[in-house]
């Protein structure tokens, strides 16, 4: 009975066996978009952010040190060049002043009574003169007489020298109570007023008062890594920096809200160096200003035009990078075959190849991230231009 259990069960197995043998299901070839690679001309934009300032700003400091007794402006006023912003407490100088005053009226004091020294000596070196010519005195009295007028002449030059150091004294402290008025520098404005009425301020404070911006005109910094300086300076035409950003057309500034400024740029200037901190190159381009909409520490991103005539371009979405190499998969018999490829560019979600396709070459288009090399697929054709204007931006 044994036996012909083993012999019935060995038989269910087999039979089982070759039931799912039959039931195995054939794998799914799954259909992909695919495209030609195809040359065209493309338009596009270099974008690097950027901050804002004005054409000219000032800090406002405090010349001497002492506490601020009015303030005559507010955050964010227009104001002129010479206008008053400030006014310091004076009441130390202006004791300092009084007494330089006094010390220019004992000068005078004094001057006139070594004046009147000078003239009694010269009075008894004249009465004495004669006398000595007729050998009526001793000449020791007129030689004496003489020496007292040198001595007072010695004093009347050192009592207007005095007089001299107590004016310089008195003129510095008038000086100083100038400075207790705080003029604007420039036309322009106002920003934050870092000290208010009441507050010590000194020519040694580790932040100004406050900035004067003159804002009709900004500058808008931006930066390029070396890589990108060399192939920036490498597509404009010119022999020399300065006439290559003379072709570069005009700059558009996209604003902290995605908006498009109203007024278009011109790049000024470049630091023509390398700066060794960062490794970057600084731009400078220059926007007018009449609405005011700009101001001082403003951000935004810089949108320089860039052009590339026919180049061989494939779908963005179609590249993928894995170990340092950028790959499409190429589509041979049906078959997702992996190819490295070199990109020159990214431009409006088309990636501008340089080595690795041919003109005509078919490759998967989208969903490559999905792919194993060497699957197999159903290619669907598909348009180019359809797909990559369907790319959306994520943020």
């Amino acid at each position: 009975m044994r036996k012909i259990l083993l012999v019935i069960s060995i038989g269910g197995l087999f039979i089982q066996s070759c039931d799912n043998e039959s039931k195995k299901v054939e794998p799914v070839i799954r259909p992909f978009p695919v495209v030609a690679a195809e040359m065209k001309d493309l338009n596009g934009f270099y974008t690097y952010p950027t901050n804002i300032t004005g054409q000219n700003t000032n800090q406002v400091r405090s010349k001497i040190q002492g506490y601020i007794k009015e303030v005559y402006v507010e955050d964010g006023q227009k104001v002129t060049a010479g206008q008053i912003l400030f006014r310091i407490e004076t009441n130390v100088q202006e004791q300092n002043a009084q007494a330089s005053k006094a010390q220019i009226g004992a000068a005078d004091a004094t001057i006139s009574a070594a004046q009147a020294n000078l003239k009694a000596a010269q009075v008894e070196i004249d009465k004495l003169t004669p006398l000595v010519e007729k050998g009526i005195i001793s000449s020791i009295l007129l030689e004496t007489a003489k020496a007292n007028y040198m001595k007072a002449q010695s004093q009347v030059s050192q009592t207007k020298a005095n007089k001299e150091v107590a004016n310089a004294n008195y003129q510095g402290v008038v000086e100083t109570i100038g400075y207790s008025i705080i003029k604007s520098p420039i036309n322009g404005v106002v920003g934050k007023i870092n000290a208010r009425q009441g507050a010590l301020v000194s020519p040694s404070d580790p932040q100004p008062i406050t900035t004067i911006s003159d804002v009709s005109k900004v500058y808008a910094y931006f930066s390029l890594t070396e890589k990108q300086y060399i192939d920036f300076f490498e597509q404009y035409p010119g022999k020399d920096l300065k006439e290559k950003l003379g072709i570069i057309p005009p700059i558009d500034l996209v604003l902290a809200n995605g908006s498009t400024y109203s007024e278009k740029g011109k790049i000024e200037t470049a630091t023509g160096q390398i700066d060794p901190g960062t490794g970057t190159i600084q731009f400078r381009v220059a926007y007018a200003n009449s609405t005011g909409l700009l101001s001082n520490g403003s951000s935004g991103e810089i949108k320089i035009p860039r052009s590339y005539g026919n180049v061989l371009v494939v779908p963005e979405a179609a590249t993928f990078d894995q170990q340092g190499f950028t790959y499409v998969f190429k589509v041979i018999n049906d078959t997702a075959r992996a190819a490295v490829i070199e990109v020159n560019d990214r431009v409006n979600n088309y990636a501008i190849v340089s080595k690795g396709l041919e003109k005509g070459d078919i490759i998967i288009a989208a969903g490559v991230n999905t792919i194993k090399p060497g699957s197999a697929i159903k290619p669907k054709p598909a348009n180019m231009d359809s797909i990559v204007n369907n790319i959306k931006p994520v943020f």
